[in-house]
């Protein structure tokens, strides 16, 4: 390796030696590092005397190969010796990466790192939820302190917003469950069935269950992002400053818009879904369009909308809270915004899909199954 670094081993009169030579450099110490780090036996010293250039990069090689293999370092020169000096100065025996337990321990660690999660954000949940009851105590000893715009802004960007898109999806949502009904029951002659698949099905689940997961990815993570933002702006602390309550101005109106606003627009989503199964009817099915609709009111009943409706402030006050909790947890950077954005959609759906289940049992016990 002419003009690279070099090394030998040489005996001597106080043992072995490893002997360096050329420029020990950053640029020149890579083609025999591997050659260094596999070198085998020991040796008693470290001769620097025919290194002709040394870096920190040079001085911290042989400050290892000394220490790993228990020698000395001899023949460095004015140079040499203050790098030494200062790489051994900031050397540390301590390991690079903290040994990894064994998978026995392991997964009972992480398994209580989960636990103890969860019961600190149950905790979490349960505060905020006394802070909002308070905070609809202290609005009603004080009406006036309620903000009746802020209600009415939510309640258009929750309600009247939404409605086209949540419109669509169910007219859509209509039309696929006629269809795929339709053909299911042809098999049986039983075609003139789907007006009850249609009528009850969007009735008591689909109507409002596809509404609340609406809702929540478009208003749910609304609220946890302008919540979340406004924290990281410490405009939440700002209000706290001047003896505004962050959940009168900020949670309250944003529950109570979208609790009342998931019944109209559950109920709308139902009433859009079926006119999608009419038009299906019409078209495939020889049902006249006004026929089916007026076939729905004789073969649906009554208590099929209550239960969508009881279903939907229960939905509405889910996603809500959801949003709001994730958004008021937000602290650090622009990044944990968009992580609570994620848990707050991810956790109103899981929830609302949970609580849809319970009333299912519970509507079928009390039998309005």
């Amino acid at each position: 390796m002419t003009g690279g670094a070099e090394f030998h081993l040489e005996d001597s009169e106080g043992g072995s030696r490893l002997v360096l030579s050329g420029p020990y450099l950053v640029s020149t110490i890579g083609e025999i590092d591997h050659e260094l780090r596999e070198i085998e036996g020991g040796f008693a010293s470290v001769d620097l005397s025919q290194v002709s250039e040394i870096d920190t990069v040079g001085a911290w090689m042989a400050c290892t190969l000394a220490t790993r293999h228990d020698a000395e370092i001899v023949g460095a020169g004015e140079r040499a010796q203050r790098l030494l000096k200062a790489v051994e100065s900031a050397n540390s025996e301590a390991e690079i990466a903290a040994p990894r337990l064994p998978i026995h321990r392991r997964v009972p660690v992480e398994i209580g790192k989960k636990v103890f999660n969860a019961g600190y954000g149950i905790a979490s949940v349960i505060g905020f939820l006394g802070q909002i009851i308070m905070g609809f105590g202290s609005l009603i000893r004080h009406p006036g302190r309620f903000r009746v715009k802020a209600l009415v802004h939510q309640l258009e960007l929750v309600g009247v917003n939404a409605l086209p898109i949540i419109g669509l999806m169910s007219f859509l949502i209509g039309i696929v469950i006629a269809q795929q009904g339709a053909v299911q029951l042809q098999q049986f002659g039983a075609e003139t069935l789907t007006v009850n698949l249609v009528g009850r099905i969007t009735l008591r689940e689909l109507g409002v269950l596809m509404t609340a997961i609406m809702v929540a990815g478009r208003s749910g993570s609304a609220f946890a992002a302008q919540i979340g933002t406004m924290k990281l702006t410490e405009e939440v602390d700002a209000m706290r400053t001047i003896g505004i309550s962050p959940i009168e101005a900020l949670v309250i109106p944003r529950i109570l818009a979208s609790t009342f606003m998931m019944v109209v627009l559950g109920f709308y989503a139902s009433v859009v879904a079926i006119i999608g199964g009419a038009v299906v009817g019409d078209l495939m099915l020889g049902i006249p369009f006004w026929t089916f609709l007026a076939r729905i009111q004789e073969v649906v009943p009554v208590y099929d909308m209550w239960v969508g409706l009881i279903k939907a402030p229960v939905f509405g006050l889910i996603v809500a809270l959801a949003g709001c909790y994730h958004g008021m947890q937000v602290s650090g950077n622009s990044e944990e915004v968009g992580r609570r954005t994620t848990m707050a959609v991810v956790s109103a759906i899981f929830a609302v899909i949970v609580i849809d289940a319970f009333f299912a049992v519970f509507f079928t016990e009390i039998g309005w199954g």
